[in-house]
């Protein structure tokens, strides 16, 4: 049986003008790291950059990567992983790897209890921080490398509600929230957490979503941890 994953966390976890592209950070920064554990996630907001949001143009899932790929090299892919941690009663396929049923109690979204099966979409894997979110504040700049270890870094990733969660969309802490108002910080702790680790900015609206949020729990932890942030293909 392919190992578990191993997510190595501290903490809890979980619109204005754009800017021309002359204005976009050094791509060359691929290696920033996350604030150091024990901080909240509250005083980290203040470290985020705020800018308008860049041009949507040129996105796409795959800019990202394939889906779910095992950029932890474990023999699993991230969406296995994920569900695998995140659920419980797992069972699994003969490949040791393949998530064929469990039970998601509780939905960190909806507070509800859903059963999975697979083939049925009633659970998602989200981003915490959607990839498009991500390609309008600093990740069309990125390398390759940058964007899949992004899409697969379990920080951001979330099994949630599929019905939920696609009614977020590409949504920041501006726009949406969790209905289960006791995620909300857990939820935006995750948030600024990826967005710290992976030098993302932030609109001015955005920011101020995250304070309003985190100053109703100003102990919240900033989650750390997760995979590094630059993947090597096999």
């Amino acid at each position: 049986m392919a190992p578990l994953l191993t997510l190595a966390l501290t903490g809890s976890l979980a619109l204005t003008g754009c800017e021309a592209l002359d204005d976009l950070p050094d791509p060359s920064a691929t290696t920033t790291t996350a604030p150091a554990a024990g901080g909240t996630a509250l005083k980290a907001v203040d470290g985020l950059a705020v800018k308008g949001r860049a041009p949507k143009t040129g996105y796409a899932r795959d800019e990202f990567g394939s889906a779910w790929v095992d950029t932890d090299h474990n023999g699993c892919g991230t969406r296995d992983d994920v569900l695998a941690h995140q659920l419980s009663g797992v069972r699994r396929d003969a490949d040791g790897c393949k998530v064929l049923s469990g039970v998601l109690d509780p939905d960190p979204y909806t507070g509800g209890r859903i059963a999975f099966e697979r083939g049925r979409s009633k659970v998602d894997i989200d981003h915490l921080v959607a990839l498009s979110d991500a390609w309008q504040k600093g990740a069309q700049q990125w390398s390759d490398g940058k964007r899949r270890a992004f899409a697969n870094d379990p920080l951001n990733l979330v099994a949630a509600d599929s019905s939920t969660n696609r009614r977020k969309g590409d949504g920041d802490t501006a726009t949406w929230l969790p209905p289960n108002k006791a995620y909300r910080c857990t939820y935006v702790a995750g948030q600024v957490s990826v967005k710290a680790k992976y030098g993302l900015w932030v609109t001015g609206a955005e920011r101020d979503a995250m304070r309003k949020v985190l100053a109703g729990c100003p102990a919240e932890k900033l989650p750390t941890g997760g995979s590094p942030t630059e993947a090597t293909r096999r």
